[in-house]
């Protein structure tokens, strides 16, 4: 019998740690928390303190069973959960489940899965941190309060089986607002003129970009400006070279990790977490959620002896990143590699690219800053005040460069180009080939991705590292976002050249707009947001929201009661929530004018319906309006008149095949083509509004030809002429006088017996 029981919350985990430790200890899972909130109505004595009520859920009762039982066959029960406030809840829980002193049951934490770090753990115990547990409990507890109350009010106000949540409902009016940013946004155009310039003292004529001070309005404007051009003498008026360091970035927290794997990767946030938690219980990574840049001095030492033994000594120089954030309690370290040494890993090809990623920028953390000369040219132009600018970038060291150089989040506008300078004196004439005015537009903001969404979440105070995957999976999953691609669009522009003493006009098109898993509004999103901003605008605050998880972080260092903390936001907060009941709120499904039908004059509207979004246009006196359901990613605030009535356009017939009519048209199982009586379902790249009678025919062939296997039997039998097996929709199936029989997995259809046929029917589910 072990004398020893460690309680950790994943399997993974148990099975790392069981190799670090001797046969006095038998190592179990928790399978994360074994209680919850009970979900009989509130689960919250208000009256009481606002005490909570735990229940141990049916699918964890065996393990709690199991974990009982061991406990008691033990001498010393080790707990030894993650190291955050989860973590430390989840000890706590099981203190009080399996009966076990709180005061003296052995709670041990390490920041990474390694040999030491156990065995040092084992030698250093403490006991829970109830401060961290009351900082966890705070959180649950206030969440189910706002959620349990604001709820029923969206129900009864907006909409049947809506949701809120405190964090969540905050980063959806960040989409929502970004959302109104872009739908408000008009582009203007300006034309950017730049210039080819040589020096007229090169005999090689080695040619550099330069451009001019201002854009202009109009193209009147920049035709007048390339007039001026063609008689005027450029010289160079200023030569300035400045002497740059690029300093490395500091090690990742959780917030920093999922911004760079979701830029690098095009990885999700809870992606990211996912295979970093993988990483963390096989013992490859340290603890992956943490606010924490720091590194431990064992660390620095030993990414010194990666960078010499890669790079030469010049490569290393040490550097202790202070963390900024004073909630930075979650951990002692950033993420890194447990074995700095340690360069690649076994495992999936996402392991293997998250892992080296982390390796990568904690080994870059610890290197020399790159030396970069960047060269400005200022050059004059006679008859003009304004001038040319032409700016350029030399490496004369690449420091950490040379192994790891941060993604930043792309933007939209017109960026400067940079490129290799020739070397200029003060005063120097230069000559152009060719100097252009191209049109450009303004672009409206980017909608947030999953990165950049967690980066203001962390700006603006929002959350925790624990937090920000499950916001936005809740966020998405509740209907109020959608994670969309838009494909780019095609606008023309025009270019004007001067070469010479002539001028060229050239007309030209360009794609924009392309977007790819960016997070947009749903409708209903939208409405949420907009009554709950109306109705509880301090909960919808967002320095309301970062000065609670302040007080998270008070309670978790012992500063303050959490019932305290609760109860001074439950009383405002139930106060508004009765105003609200009280409160007949404009109708959230008023719809919104878009026009008149060209057809029959009548009004065209946008709405949120029964079924969610949707157009209508209205009817005669005693006729029913007509509807059309939205395309996913239309918005009823931003959808145009001639989008509603194209939404009309069904059912639309594309062209006649053998006499019969092929119609387009959308159904209650998607988009459809129908010839006569049979029916083709369209695949989820096909636009019923768009696709052609040739994809259409293809479709309704593609059709016949499944419709001709499922009827032709894959077997017969002599013995029974009724008996059948025959290739279905989801598969092979035995059809036998008007019945279907599903086949066994392990059974081939082709090498089916009768005998077989009739055993499966006879013992067939009836």
């Amino acid at each position: 019998m072990q004398e020893n029981l460690v309680i950790v919350e994943s399997p993974a985990k148990a099975k790392t740690i069981e190799k670090f430790l001797g046969k006095d200890f038998v190592v179990k899972s928790s399978f994360g928390h074994i209680r919850d909130l009970s979900k009989k109505e509130l689960g919250i004595n208000i009256a009481d303190g606002y005490r909570p009520t735990y229940e141990i859920p049916s699918d964890k009762k065996k393990v709690v069973d199991e974990l009982t039982k061991l406990s008691k066959q033990v001498k010393t029960v080790w707990l030894a959960s993650d190291e955050d406030r989860e973590g430390e809840a989840i000890a706590w829980h099981l203190t009080e489940v399996l009966g076990l002193p709180v005061d003296q049951t052995k709670r041990i934490v390490f920041h990474e899965i390694t040999k030491n770090a156990i065995l040092h753990a084992i030698e250093t115990p403490r006991t829970v941190d109830m401060n961290l547990v009351n900082a966890q409990q705070a959180r649950r507890v206030l969440d189910r309060l706002v959620g349990f109350e604001l709820s029923p009010i969206l129900w009864k106000k907006v909409r049947p089986a809506l949701s809120a949540g405190r964090v969540q409902s905050v980063a959806v009016r960040l989409i929502v607002e970004r959302e109104r940013d872009i739908i408000n946004f008009k582009s203007s155009s300006s034309y950017r003129v730049v210039a080819q310039f040589y020096s007229t003292d090169d005999p090689s004529k080695t040619i550099f970009k330069a451009e001019y001070s201002q854009k202009f309005a109009t193209r009147g404007d920049a035709e007048a400006m390339l007039e001026r051009c063609k008689n005027a003498v450029f010289t160079v008026e200023k030569t300035e070279e400045k002497p740059l360091k690029r300093y490395p970035a500091p090690p990742f927290t959780t917030s920093t990790l999922q911004q760079e794997a979701g830029r690098k990767f095009g990885m999700s946030v809870s992606q990211t977490m996912s295979v970093a938690q993988k990483l963390y219980e096989q013992g490859l990574i340290t603890y992956m959620r943490t606010d924490s840049v720091n590194l431990s001095s064992l660390a620095i030492a030993k990414c010194k002896e990666e960078i010499t033994s890669l790079f030469g000594e010049k490569y290393s120089s040490a550097h202790n990143y202070t963390t900024k954030s004073k909630g930075a309690q979650e951990a002692h370290e950033a993420i890194r590699p447990s074995y700095i040494d340690r360069r690649t890993i076994e495992g999936t090809a996402v392991e293997k690219r998250l892992y080296e990623l982390i390796w990568k920028r904690t080994v870059a953390s610890q290197m020399v800053a790159a030396d970069i000369d960047r060269t400005v040219i200022t050059i004059a132009m006679s008859g003009s005040d304004d001038k040319f600018t032409a700016s350029g970038e030399t490496m004369r060291f690449d420091g950490f460069l040379r192994l790891y150089s941060e993604s930043k989040e792309e933007e939209n506008g017109e960026q400067s180009e940079t490129s290799l300078l020739p070397s200029l004196a003060n005063g120097q004439r230069l000559g152009y080939t060719t100097i252009t005015a191209t049109e450009r537009f303004t672009a409206p903001p980017l909608r947030y991705n999953e990165a950049s969404l967690v980066k203001r979440l962390e700006e603006l105070g929002i959350g925790r590292p624990s937090t920000y995957a499950p916001t936005i999976s809740t966020i998405i999953a509740r209907g109020y976002v959608d994670k969309t691609n838009r494909q780019a669009q095609k606008r023309n522009y025009t270019q004007i050249t001067l070469r010479g003493d002539s001028l060229s006009e050239k007309s030209m098109s360009e794609n924009y707009g392309a977007e790819k898993n960016r997070l947009a509004p749903t409708d209903i999103g939208m409405v949420v947001n907009d009554y709950l901003e109306a109705q509880f605008s301090s909960i919808m605050d967002y320095n309301f929201t970062a000065n609670v998880e302040k007080e998270f972080d008070r309670i978790a260092e012992g500063e303050l009661t959490w019932n305290q903390m609760i109860d001074s936001f439950y009383n405002p907060f139930h106060t508004l929530v009765d105003k609200a009941i009280e409160t007949q709120a404009t109708k959230s499904s008023q719809a919104r004018i878009l026009g008149n039908d060209p057809k029959t004059g009548h009004i065209v509207k946008a709405r949120i319906g029964r079924y969610g979004p949707m157009v209508e246009i209205d009817g005669n006196e005693g006729e029913k309006p007509r509807y059309a359901s939205m395309k996913k990613g239309q918005l009823i605030e931003a959808i145009t008149l001639e989008e509603a009535l194209e939404l009309f356009s069904l059912p639309r017939t594309v062209g006649k095949l053998d006499d019969e009519d092929v119609v387009i048209g959308i159904g209650k199982f998607g988009g459809y083509v129908r010839h006569g009586k049979m029916f083709a379902s369209l695949t989820k790249n096909d636009d019923p509004y768009t696709v052609s009678f040739e994809r259409a025919v293809e479709l309704i062939e593609a059709q016949k030809q499944q419709n001709k296997m499922a009827n032709t039997p894959l077997k017969t039998f002599d013995e029974d002429k009724d008996m059948l097996v025959k290739n279905g929709r989801y598969g092979a199936y035995i059809a036998y006088k008007g019945k279907n029989y599903r086949l066994p997995k392990n059974k081939k259809p082709e090498e089916l017996t009768y005998e077989e046929c009739k055993n499966i029917i006879s013992t067939s589910k009836k």
